[in-house]
């Protein structure tokens, strides 16, 4: 008989899905995956959705969402999580009573506001929710420039407005901000900076030519709970989660006529 508690660390994504598989929960369970990890997923809305465009969303009910989360922690707890796409007020309101319900680690906060093609996947009262709800129980946060700006409505044109933006995400309670630089306009680094309420750390990687690709933010976020899964410390989870999604960007690849699609599982 295997042993009851899994020899595997097991890390639990708390997301919408993606029918093509690019981002969402899709994506996390092939990232926790390409790093040795045991995913949980949690589903919070349905969305019709290729690499290019968001079709239809339709939520999943609160009651529901916490049933998941209640449901898994019965059996066994992750060591890490994260949080992606929440639909509205009502789920972020019961993801963030059960994280804190059920003794579940503080969760990594992808703050996904706006799709990556331009549609709306939250609203304004579920958005000011994540502000004052879940971003304060984070064990860190990760918005891309477009997201800090609507955080903490201060307009990213310089290095120091990002830093003063990844201090007030600091302010509301989270315990770091890592602000991804993927849509600056730079044309040799992709450099996202890091804070942890003491030291400022920019990690800087080659920026990948072809216009990026479709789910990096939930690629980025989900390898930062893997790595924590796995025992890494935040700062080297954020650097691994760096690696990962520069290597599976630089193997990126098309399907159809849409946006570029990471490749999870490369290698080098």
């Amino acid at each position: 008989m295997p042993s009851p508690n899994s020899k595997h660390p097991v890390a639990l994504t708390i997301a919408g899905s993606d029918p093509g598989g690019g981002a969402g929960l899709q994506a996390d369970l092939k990232t926790f995956a390409a790093l040795g990890v045991y995913g949980y997923s949690v589903i919070t809305q349905v969305i019709a959705q290729n690499s290019w465009k968001v079709g239809e969303v339709e939520p999943v009910s609160p009651e529901m969402v916490e049933a998941q989360l209640n449901t898994l922690a019965l059996e066994f707890a992750p060591r890490a999580l994260k949080t992606g796409a929440l639909a509205n007020v009502g789920v972020v309101k019961a993801v963030a009573r059960a994280i804190e319900r059920l003794k579940l680690p503080a969760p990594v906060v992808d703050p996904v506001i706006v799709s990556s093609s331009g549609a709306l996947l939250i609203g304004p009262k579920g958005e000011r929710a994540i502000r004052k709800r879940l971003i304060p129980i984070a064990r860190i946060v990760t918005p891309n420039i477009a997201e800090a700006e609507v955080l903490t409505r201060i307009r990213m044109d310089s290095d120091a407005a990002i830093r003063e933006a990844a201090k007030k995400i600091i302010k509301l309670g989270a315990q770091a901000v890592v602000i991804k630089g993927g849509h600056r306009e730079d044309d040799k680094y992709a450099t996202d900076l890091f804070y942890d309420g003491r030291n400022f750390v920019e990690l800087k990687g080659p920026r990948i030519k072809g216009g990026g690709a479709h789910g990096t933010g939930c690629a980025f976020s989900a390898a930062i709970a893997a790595h924590l899964a796995r025992g890494a410390s935040l700062e080297d989870a954020v650097r691994g989660a760096k690696s990962f999604v520069t290597v599976a960007l630089k193997h990126s690849f098309k399907l159809g006529r849409g946006r570029a699609l990471l490749d999870h599982f490369a290698r080098g």
